[in-house]
């Protein structure tokens, strides 16, 4: 069986969705795919049994494939810094940061390609199908040379590859054709099918549309996906969060992401936004701030940078004015340590500045190392014995004169910092995904319903009705005729 890859005319068309939902299909007919991404530039990450990051998509299509997460599903991870460099992840291992210039050098660039060949290599041969997921658009030309992760990759994999397009952004025909019609001749061949997604309405009103691309390109159209809102998969871009809530409600539980411009692993609050009284948002409004029951400082990836931001747009006063209130503060890994008295930077991980003070909220000190924490976790929270799990990606070190941890971890290891129910920190990512930790959250704030919510078998569940989803509206057999050798 061939591999199958996903590309798109454009960044956030849906690649990621649809993969994951392929990986279920695969699962559910008796077949052992797993998820191959080349190259992801992403602030969501995850950390693998080994101890290693990939980007957070992969970990959920592996997840939707059955299957543990491996660094080979996810070989290159670029996680931006700030506009013109990023942090280099070589098979889930930090190997310095690197400008766009540094990146895209000729050189450089032939080897990471070496890299990530050898990785889909030894993925092929112990799974199949491999489900690979191409990056941003296949048309553009000026990076062709360098491409890593669109149709070079495809072309040694030899896999059969399908476009994918937005036609809820408009101009579906010219992107599909556009596209297409670069493509040189040999990358055009391993096309095998075009999917239309996010359509909205009867999509029969789209027959004509589906015959005339099919008569321009010559290439089927496999399928038209709908647009819906009643499946939730995690989402990888950033972009999404403009998709969520951010406005305060009138009932329920109002929690407060503070929005931090780098923000990382927007996941870890997945769970808490699908209990029915919450009303989670992302802001740097200061008045929305305030008037919410909760406040969560998330995880950064430039952490003494988005300190300096939220002083400077008066975020840091209100989230202090809110803990005075006696408000819910809470922090994850960058936000937790954004709430000691101080952040040291001495070997000049994040930039220039080597020193700043954090908000005083808890009695704590980072000092930010090279060595970087990447780490599956299973602990307690706060004494609880239901076992909970989260993982840690961090680069720093955190001390206080008087441990007050939040959880034990399995190995005996105190994490975090606890002040009180209404306020406390930790390094755990995931931290949230256990209903043992939301109950306490919401029941800190004065307002929580008891109730249990099983976000494991939450997700499972929308893997199957994506799946669902697709074989309904996806001719999967000309898929499966298409990967055969």
């Amino acid at each position: 069986m061939k591999s199958i890859m996903f590309v798109g005319t454009a960044s956030d068309v849906g690649k990621s969705v649809i993969t994951a939902g392929f990986c279920r299909i695969f699962k559910q007919d008796g077949y052992y795919p797993a998820p191959f991404k080349a190259q992801n530039m992403s602030l969501n990450s995850y950390a693998t049994a080994q101890g290693l990051e990939i980007g957070r998509a992969q970990a959920v299509q592996a997840e939707a494939a059955g299957v543990d997460c491996h660094t080979d599903m996810n070989p290159v991870l670029l996680k931006p810094t700030n506009d013109k460099t990023s942090q280099l992840v070589l098979h889930g291992k930090p190997a310095g940061n690197r400008s766009a210039m540094e990146y895209f050098s000729s050189t450089h660039n032939d080897a990471l390609f070496e890299e990530v060949k050898q990785a889909y290599d030894r993925l092929a041969a112990q799974h199949f199908p491999v489900v690979m997921e191409g990056a941003g658009s296949i048309s553009e030309i000026n990076l062709w040379s360098r491409d890593i992760v669109n149709m070079r990759m495809a072309k040694h994999a030899n896999a059969a590859v399908y476009l994918i397009a937005d036609i809820d952004r408009g101009g579906i025909f010219g992107s599909i054709y556009g596209s297409l019609e670069l493509l040189p001749k040999d990358h055009r061949e391993l096309v095998k099918g075009i999917i239309i997604n996010k359509f909205r309405g009867d999509s029969q009103l789209f027959d004509d549309g589906r015959r005339q691309l099919e008569q321009l390109t010559g290439i089927p159209v496999t399928g038209v996906l709908p647009y819906f809102r009643d499946i939730h998969i995690e989402e990888e871009d950033s972009v999404a969060l403009a998709h969520k809530q951010r406005r305060l409600a009138s009932h329920g539980v109002n929690v407060a992401v503070v929005l931090l411009r780098h923000m990382s692993n927007f996941t870890d609050f997945n769970a808490l936004e699908k209990y029915p009284s919450v009303n989670l948002f992302y802001t740097d409004d200061p008045v929305e701030i305030l008037a919410a029951d909760i406040i969560i400082l998330p995880g950064s990836k430039n952490t003494i940078a988005d300190l300096i931001g939220i002083r400077n747009n008066g975020t840091a006063a209100a989230i202090l004015q809110a803990r005075e209130q006696g408000k819910v503060v809470i922090g994850i890994c960058g936000g937790y340590q954004m709430m000691g008295n101080r952040i040291s930077d001495p070997f000049g991980i994040e930039g220039s500045i080597v020193t700043v003070p954090g908000l005083g909220i808890l009695p704590i000190s980072t000092v930010l190392e090279e060595d970087k924490v990447t780490l599956q976790r299973s602990f307690q929270f706060r004494g609880d014995t239901t076992l909970c799990s989260g993982y840690e990606i961090h680069m720093g070190r955190t001390v206080s004169p008087q441990p007050s941890p939040v959880n034990i971890l399995s190995d005996g290891t105190p994490d975090g910092y606890w002040l009180s129910e209404q306020c406390w920190g930790t390094y755990l990512h995931g931290i949230l995904d256990n209903d043992t930790v939301i109950k306490q959250l919401l029941h800190a704030c004065g307002k929580g319903k008891n109730m249990t919510f099983d976000y494991h078998q939450f997700r499972q569940q929308q893997y199957d009705k994506l799946a669902a989803l697709m074989r309904e509206h996806l001719d999967v057999e000309a898929v499966y005729k298409s990967l055969r050798i």
